[in-house]
């Protein structure tokens, strides 16, 4: 019995450190869920347009180009069940829970650069599969989300890094 279990044991081990990660993996998607949920309410009043023309308003103080990029991960749980959809076909929830959530943190991290904008123009937003391994599984995204930032008021606020500490 015992030389069953000692040639399980790898077998087990496998298992339960996936099983394991895709646990820790759950519950770090959602804490990111929640902080992307609480920063998009904090900025819903600052609209975002997709057009290269300004709404017509008074005259813009100033314009700068902001941008938000992000690089997150997927779990190996999800990447082994994402394996086993592409067998048999359909959507793969776990790919689209990624790319979701880092184009959502990558937008925010572009209005947190606009600081006090008034309005966000322009918005673009690229994406790259970082691929890993020699089966070129797609495990990693990048996200970048950039655009102009329009202040219409006299003196806009500075950014964080310009900010006196």
């Amino acid at each position: 019995m015992m030389e069953i279990i000692a040639n399980l044991f790898p077998f087990i081990l496998a298992v339960g450190l996936v099983v394991a990660g895709g646990l820790f993996g759950a519950r770090r998607e959602k804490k990111h869920y929640t902080s992307i949920k609480t920063r998009e309410t904090a900025y819903a009043r600052q609209p975002i347009l997709n057009t290269k023309t300004l709404p017509p308003q008074a005259a813009a103080a100033r314009t700068e180009m902001v941008c938000g990029s992000v690089v997150i991960s997927i779990d190996r749980f999800k990447q082994l069940l994402a394996g086993l959809r592409t067998i048999f076909g359909g959507e793969v929830h776990a790919y689209t829970s990624l790319i979701d959530r880092a184009r959502r943190e990558a937008v925010l991290r572009m209005r947190e650069q606009a600081l006090g904008a008034d309005i966000i123009v322009n918005l673009k937003m690229e994406t790259a599969s970082l691929s890993q391994g020699a089966k070129k599984q797609m495990g990693t995204i990048e996200v970048l989300a950039y655009g102009t930032a329009v202040w219409y008021g006299s003196e806009p606020p500075r950014h964080r890094s310009q900010q006196a500490v």
